[in-house]
């Protein structure tokens, strides 16, 4: 059985890090595995491309000039016929919306991952639109958390199509990690507090840095490190400026060596206001770190209270920074937490494991695409 895993991508985030464990999982599986990415022209390979190549996979690129560029479909098509792909597996609107065009006619099984809400954004409307519609015709459609798979059964797509299949994290890439970011932070016997993730108001990063004000007046040896890019960093610093702690403030931009960051770090704080399966999270419980969380779509999942970590409400600084300053006081209890946080992951999320989930998933949806089409075939010859 061979997958085309099929993806637009705008950088390297939970999507494409859940995207790229699972297919490198897919050979020990018995599966063909090729990773296919949009691509505008004249842009430069992206971080996933790079990843996917360095990790020996197969990489093809569909490129697309624009939102909408009906030669991509063309392009799809012609790596499902010369790898003899058996399920083209997308991964977003635009994965969703060319892949269905693509295998319009039966060409090839369509699975689809949802890996978080549909975009508030009046740009993406229109996608948004169009892939309500086009998930009701995939053979199968998974989701990371229970959320997303409510939004979907209210977008009409039928119920016997989805399933719930949490993110898999790859344990052996995040295995004793060397914390070389505290040498290059010159760190010190500083804690190392940190977030990760997409800097957009949703993450919570302002939150977060209204605790931390909180917590360096009592503890003032941590030091708060941010990891990745987006939108809200301009404004994140400049509260950090505000808030008079921005020399305990460290903004590190996009990084390649995350195994070395998470090693690097003394706990992991997500304060989100909505996920639904945060690869952050998965990737820091499987290194061993204690974690601080909000009780937000799946998270509970993953940072069971007082067992795996802390979880707070969403939006209360107090009780983030409660949560923050009991791990700097009680080293003991993060040691604890995250033994049982990697035990937890390797149970329950390993990219092995969930890897096994998604082999099932293309064999149902293969199964229902073959009886579709012979329903079809035997109707056309019935047909006078």
């Amino acid at each position: 059985m061979n997958i085309l895993q099929l993806i637009s991508s705008e950088g390297y985030y939970g999507a494409e890090s859940m995207l790229l464990a699972l297919a490198r999982t897919l050979p020990g599986l018995g599966c063909g595995s090729i990773v296919g990415v949009f691509r505008e022209p004249g842009t430069r390979e992206s971080e996933l491309e790079r990843r996917a190549a360095q990790f020996g996979l197969q990489v093809e690129t569909v490129p697309c000039a624009g939102r909408w560029d009906w030669t991509s479909i063309t392009r799809i098509r012609e790596l499902v016929e010369a790898h003899g792909v058996d399920v083209l597996h997308t991964h977003g609107y635009k994965a969703d919306v060319y892949g269905w065009a693509a295998a319009w006619r039966d060409r090839v099984a369509l699975v689809a991952t949802c890996h978080n809400w549909p975009s508030r954004l009046l740009s993406m409307r229109t996608y948004a639109a169009i892939d309500r519609f086009a998930l009701r015709h995939f053979d199968r459609v998974a989701t990371a958390s229970g959320p997303v798979e409510e939004i979907l059964r209210n977008w009409k797509v039928p119920a016997h199509k989805l399933k719930t299949i949490p993110n898999g994290v790859d344990m052996e890439a995040l295995r004793a990690p060397i914390p070389t970011l505290r040498e290059e932070l010159d760190a010190g016997g500083e804690t190392l507090v940190g977030f990760v993730g997409r800097h957009v108001p949703d993450k919570g990063g302002a939150l977060l840095l209204s605790a931390a004000q909180s917590v360096l007046a009592a503890f003032p040896n941590a030091k708060f490190v941010f990891v990745g890019e987006g939108p809200a960093r301009d404004e994140w610093e400049a509260l950090a400026a505000k808030l008079g702690i921005a020399s305990k403030v460290v903004f590190l931009g996009r990084r390649d060596d995350m195994a070395a960051v998470y090693g690097s770090l003394d706990m992991v704080v997500l304060p989100s206001y909505k996920e639904a399966m945060p690869m952050c999270l998965l990737e820091a419980l499987a290194v061993g770190k204690p974690v601080v969380a909000t009780r937000v779509g799946s998270v509970p999942e993953l940072v069971v209270p007082e067992v795996t970590g802390l979880l707070v409400e969403p939006g209360d600084a107090n009780a983030l920074s409660a949560a923050v300053l009991r791990l700097l006081g009680d080293m003991e209890l993060g040691r604890t937490l995250g033994a049982r946080g990697r035990a937890h992951v390797t149970r329950r999320f390993a990219s092995e494991v969930v890897g096994r989930c998604y082999v099932d998933l293309y064999r149902e949806a293969l199964q229902k695409h073959c009886r579709q089409g012979e329903f079809r075939a035997e109707w056309q010859r019935s047909r006078p």
